[in-house]
């Protein structure tokens, strides 16, 4: 597929949210109430029709794990040294590890329906049933050190996550072997339909570009890193592991996504640099849709 014929509905949709916020043509209070929705409800029901049909190969689905779970080690290591040697402030260092290891879900879970089909969205929903968890407590874990007394109340959280219950309940509902009800199939197809496009303008709206200039290059270079090192390094990683084509093809678009608009959130409970991660996330964002083509005619 035309990787900008792909992109076009997502940067749209993007664009829109933008608009929308800056003109201020709705009000603050929808964006809010819209991502509070989508988070607790409209999302989490995507994420268990994707779940609660889909037939798992475990033998397979292993080794895709096993390469998931080795880039993230990876690139936390990296960091973490890099943290040592360079003495990177820990309210620094939060943001840099979310900037390399979280993905925003929304433009990941349309990305693979456009490039995939079903196949590839239920393949994502398996990745991120792992993945949300684990980058989470990373998350947490690299602010810990300045905000020791509320590591415990996020874990908690984590645990807590919508998100998370949701991958849970649909991956147990489908080992459970039983048909869903055609009448709560449909409830729940109709609510996930909402989920994707809501969340796209929603991302649009966090956008904040006023803040990257005091920190441009800095910026520049970690979103490179993460939207094209950290993909090639899981391409290297899958084809060493002899993953199938479609499994390796997933997750690089899934370590070439931006990171997650929700990481600003994170950083500013933990009071981390917050102006930093949201010039991270914008520039992430909107370099995204050049990069994404590229390094896909690169490397497939």
């Amino acid at each position: 597929m035309n990787m900008i014929l792909a992109l076009f509905p997502l940067v749209g949709l993007i664009g829109m949210g933008y608009i929308f916020k800056r003109t201020r043509f709705l009000q603050d209070e929808f964006w809010g109430n819209s991502e509070k929705l989508n988070y607790y409800i409209l999302f989490p029901a995507l994420l268990f029709s994707n779940l609660a049909d889909v037939k798992l190969e475990l033998s397979s689905i292993l080794s895709l794990y096993i390469c998931l779970l080795l880039v993230i080690l990876l690139v936390s290591v990296f960091l973490l040294i890099l943290k040592v040697y360079v003495r990177i402030p820990v309210r620094r260092f939060g943001v840099y590890l979310q900037s390399q290891i979280r993905f925003n879900t929304y433009i990941g879970l349309s990305l693979m329906g456009l490039m995939f089909g079903a196949t590839g969205m239920h393949l994502f929903a398996m990745i991120i049933a792992v993945a949300i968890p684990v980058v989470n407590v990373l998350s947490v874990w690299s602010f810990s050190q300045s905000a020791t007394g509320q590591f415990r109340q996020t874990l908690i959280s984590i645990g807590k996550n919508p998100l998370i219950l949701a991958c849970v309940a649909g991956i147990l509902f489908n080992l459970s072997g039983l048909n869903l009800y055609a009448g709560a199939a449909q409830l729940l197809k109709l609510l996930a339909s909402t989920s994707l496009p809501l969340g796209l303008i929603s991302v649009g709206a966090a956008l904040q570009f006023s803040q990257l200039k005091p920190d441009f290059w800095r910026v520049m270079w970690n979103s490179l890193s993460r939207l094209l090192l950290v993909p090639v390094l899981t391409c290297a990683i899958g084809k060493g592991l002899g993953l199938e084509a479609l499994h390796i093809q997933v997750l690089v678009v899934f370590f070439a996504l931006p990171t997650a608009s929700a990481s600003y959130i994170l950083t500013r409970f933990f009071n981390g640099d917050s102006q930093l991660m949201a010039a991270i996330i914008s520039m992430q964002t909107l370099l995204f849709a050049l990069s994404f083509p590229v390094l896909m005619q690169f490397l497939f």
